[in-house]
């Protein structure tokens, strides 16, 4: 498995109205496009969202991330979600297999 977790920092007074667009349309969005998102957190002063999200491969996310920019759904929210972000970091993770149990 691949994953890309997402750290972004969110402007101030802004996280309840980032969280309502993110479950309303952002995730919806990526459910629709087979990109799972597999866990989203706030920090605890909720300046910060971060989250998971599932690609099959490496070279998957390019299509996947091209396909989810130019869907309508996502056109149609222009630049809403880029407002609530002052930084974005992107890290693209790899799964850590457990090792085989010994009996």
């Amino acid at each position: 498995m691949v994953a890309q977790l997402r750290i972004y920092t969110i402007n101030r007074g802004m996280m309840d109205s980032f969280l309502k667009l993110f479950n309303e349309h952002i995730r919806p969005l990526h459910d629709r496009l087979g990109i799972p998102v597999v866990a989203s957190y706030t920090n605890a002063d909720r300046t910060e969202f971060i989250w998971v999200r599932r690609f099959n491969s490496l070279e998957e996310i390019p299509a996947k991330e091209a396909e989810f920019r130019t869907s309508p759904e996502r056109v149609a929210l222009g630049e809403r979600p880029q407002s609530h972000i002052a930084k974005m970091e992107v890290r693209v993770i790899q799964e850590v297999p457990a090792p085989a149990r010994v009996r």
